[in-house]
């Protein structure tokens, strides 16, 4: 496999470079001294960025794109052996890095190197310890999955040996990762077009333990079931976190847990941590719902296992202010609805928003949710349908094909049956046009509309907003 060395940078090609991830790697090695190319299908904000960072990028895609001068190329998940570039560059002879195989390389010229993995709340783990880091001042390099304020995006490039980025499981590509200090939230039934089970899903989490540096630390919520099975066989300090307010028997399982929880009127929590034991302190968030207090458990856990004082910690969280579709308040209707957006697109993710929202002032909590592949759907039919009865009222927009072709049957209406013999109204609309107008016509002062999903709903709130400007 081809190699990538700090000290001999090479001109590198990024097929699909405006993706989160991609666009984030392409500058951490512009950053590096490397000569950056790369296309994708359609250019963005990020694709900007990177321009003006030095990088040159081509739209679209196509085989005259590919020259000799290139030394590596770099994909994308979406990409292909039938990309016209992906082609080009095999017969040329070029080596082909998948995304994840370069993210595991890059890591390796860190010493001190944290990877989060889980299938929920991945971006926002890794945004409150960045935060932690930089109130540190150990001027970290980062790569989040989403686009953080107190970076000015998705990435930031230091000159440290600290890293921190997200190990995304979906098609094992947080396997080509060994980090010193790998972080599990935990462990769901998810991106079953991939996986065969909730086994499956498990025994690749065993792995990413097992590829933790020898010596290094493993970080993983008290919660997960079995533990052992995760556990067995890996060369790595355990730490645990969980919270004593919800499960009592975490005091006894747990290294840190939360305790005395309490919420101010917005559903922002205050909180101590206690290390087994010793409190540690009182902690407060400016972003609601129980589910990052135990984020940011994770997030001191890690940070007091890198030597980092409670005292930078808590600077840091009071600096985070959350990730971007992280229940984002987008801005207020005329008529006095509040629009919010959530990436929440599994049914553990949707019923910690709703339930966060729950605790956030409202009338009527409207949750417009589009959901994200066919596979995902139909798997999670059922679950889908009982975390999206917490909202009082549900809209749902058609759903998000991604990289999927087979229906399987089932369409956003089938979800809305199954949500209304459950007894909560929901409505489906084949467009985004016809939910805004349904909007503009239901949604009162004093509600909350809440876009949700890994789509392109957040369009809807944005329009909404934009109309009235």
């Amino acid at each position: 496999m081809y190699q990538i060395d700090y000290r001999h940078p090479v001109h590198v090609y990024f097929c699909g470079i405006g993706g989160i991830s991609m666009s984030g790697l392409a500058s951490v090695l512009l950053g590096r001294g490397f000569p950056v190319t790369g296309s994708d299908s359609k250019l963005s904000p990020l694709t900007r960025q990177l321009e003006e960072a030095g990088a040159s990028i081509f739209c679209p895609q196509k085989a005259e794109n590919i020259t000799e001068e290139i030394d590596v190329m770099i994909c994308s998940a979406a990409i292909h052996p039938d990309n016209p570039e992906y082609a080009a560059a095999v017969s040329m002879g070029i080596p082909i890095l998948t995304r994840a195989q370069l993210l595991g390389q890059i890591m390796e010229h860190y010493e001190n190197s944290v990877a989060v993995a889980g299938t929920h709340g991945k971006t926002t783990v890794t945004s409150m310890l960045s935060c932690i880091m930089l109130s540190a001042d150990l001027d970290p390099t980062i790569s989040v999955g989403g686009m953080l304020k107190e970076i000015g995006g998705n990435i930031r490039v230091g000159h440290s040996g600290h890293f921190i980025t997200e190990a995304c499981e979906y098609t094992n590509s947080f396997l080509s990762l060994k980090p010193r200090c790998g972080i599990i939230l935990n462990i769901e039934a998810d991106h079953l077009d991939f996986f065969k089970d909730l086994d499956d899903i498990r025994h690749s989490f065993h792995r990413f333990a097992g590829n933790i540096l020898p010596g290094g630390t493993l970080i993983m919520n008290s919660a997960i079931p079995r533990p052992e099975e995760i556990t067995e066989g890996i060369d790595a300090k355990i730490i645990t976190f969980g919270s004593a307010d919800q499960d009592p028997a975490a005091q006894e399982q747990a290294d840190y847990i939360s305790a005395g929880i309490t919420y101010d009127e917005t559903g922002d929590g205050t909180f101590h941590v206690l290390h087994h034991g010793e409190d540690l302190g009182t902690f407060s968030l400016h972003i609601p719902g129980a589910h990052n207090i135990s984020n940011a458990v994770c997030a001191i856990a890690a940070a007091d296992q890198l030597g980092i004082s409670m005292e930078d910690c808590r600077k840091g969280l009071d600096a985070f202010h959350g990730a971007e579709r992280r229940f984002q308040v987008k801005g207020k209707l005329k008529s006095g609805a509040t629009v919010i957006d959530d990436y929440a697109h599994h049914p553990t993710e949707i019923r910690a928003t709703l339930n966060a929202a729950r605790n956030y002032p409202h009338q009527k909590i409207w949750c417009v949710f589009q959901p994200h592949t066919y596979t995902r759907t139909k798997a999670l039919m059922n679950d889908f349908a009982d975390a999206l009865c917490l909202a009082d009222e549900v809209v749902l927009a058609p759903i998000y094909a991604a990289r999927e072709t087979d229906t399987l049957g089932i369409s956003s209406d089938t979800l809305r049956q199954n949500i209304a013999n459950r007894g909560t109204d929901a409505w489906y609309f084949p467009d985004f046009e016809k939910i805004e107008a349904f909007l503009r016509s239901h949604a009162k002062a004093g509600d909350l509309i809440i876009t949700t999903g890994a789509g392109d709903v957040v369009r809807v709130g944005e329009e909404l907003l934009a109309s009235e400007a």
